[in-house]
């Protein structure tokens, strides 16, 4: 917090002039050691701190980085932001965190991120236009998609290799037995919901395994009313495979509703290993997306951007795990 000590205060004490004060803290041109020694001895004796945004200003650079969510009642997002929020403050950075309500970033958020001057974006369940993607590259600001990626790489972009785990969880369920599945997708238009859906279709087909498709939307309710219909139809399948955690939960209290016994009459999987999935009430096998692994490459090409912009494009993905649970 403020003490309300500014830099013309500083310059006051010290007998110098507040650009000297400036170049000291902020950069910029040269100031002698004799000057540099006065000021510093007049910002220790009146406990001044400088202001990151006064910095931004004169610099046009921060040590902030901008965090764009849009799920936060997904509790996989809340896990997220915690693991880059200790990261970057290890590196002396601060999170903006900006949340949207849209699936595309949109221009009131780009405006904040600009006007604060943040040193790189992180953008975790949203989607961006190119035309904001010039908007950031003319700015020289790097920019991570993280846990989505785009068909065409304009940017750099860090998840788990959705499609190795889907084909590794159908595997996993026909293995175990199960002779007909359903996939509970999340939003349709995400590239994780399509790539978790295309590896487990595939995997499926080439084993000749009987599956449907459902469309829900990534939140608890929509697992649980997806569920309810489908148990309602009377078409309930020897295992669910459900395209989150939160969802999955859903689906876990509708078929517990009916009476329907996990994992005897019916199995089910979920993705991403948030924390409720090991509760003991619901004791969720799932697939463990690697996010303390995925938050470090995505803070290892913030920095590296930082220190010298290369507008560096590309997509990492890293392998997860099956953890396995009572559900299954």
């Amino acid at each position: 917090m403020s003490n309300g000590i500014n830099a013309r205060d500083v310059a006051k004490l010290a007998g110098v002039s507040q650009s000297s004060v400036s170049r000291v803290f902020f950069g910029g041109a040269s100031v002698s050691e004799k000057i540099r020694k006065k000021v510093l001895a007049a910002a220790e004796e009146l406990g001044y701190v400088p202001n990151e945004f006064a910095r931004s200003l004169i610099t046009n650079k921060t040590r902030l980085i901008g965090l764009v969510m849009k799920g936060v009642h997904n509790p996989f997002y809340p896990q997220v932001l915690q693991e880059f929020t200790t990261h970057f403050n290890e590196l002396g950075y601060t999170i903006l965190f900006v949340h949207t309500n849209h699936d595309e970033i949109q221009k009131e958020d780009i405006e904040m991120l600009l006007h604060y001057h943040v040193a790189g974006v992180i953008i975790t369940d949203a989607t961006l236009s190119l035309k904001v993607i010039e908007e950031f590259k003319n700015n020289k600001i790097p920019v991570v998609l993280f846990n989505r990626k785009v068909e065409e790489p304009n940017f750099f972009s860090v998840g788990t290799n959705n499609l190795e785990a889907s084909r590794q969880i159908a595997k996993f369920l026909i293995e175990k037995g199960c002779k007909d599945m359903a996939y509970i997708s999340g939003a349709r238009n995400t590239s994780t919901s399509i790539e978790r859906e295309k590896g487990f279709s595939e995997m499926l087909a080439e084993n000749k395994v009987p599956y449907k498709i459902y469309h829900s939307d990534y939140s608890y309710d929509g697992g649980f009313k997806t569920a309810k219909e489908i148990i309602q139809a009377g078409d309930i399948p020897s295992a669910f495979f459900v395209a989150n955690d939160i969802m999955a939960l859903g689906v876990l209290d509708a078929l517990r509703e009916q009476s329907i016994d996990v994992p005897a009459k019916t199995k089910v999987i979920g993705f991403d290993n948030i924390e409720m999935a090991a509760w003991p009430i619901y004791n969720l096998t799932t697939w463990e997306q690697p996010i303390a692994q995925m938050a470090k490459e995505t803070v290892s090409y913030i920095i590296s951007e930082i220190e010298e912009y290369t507008d560096r494009i590309g997509n990492i993905e890293i392998n997860g795990e099956l953890i396995e649970r009572k559900t299954t």
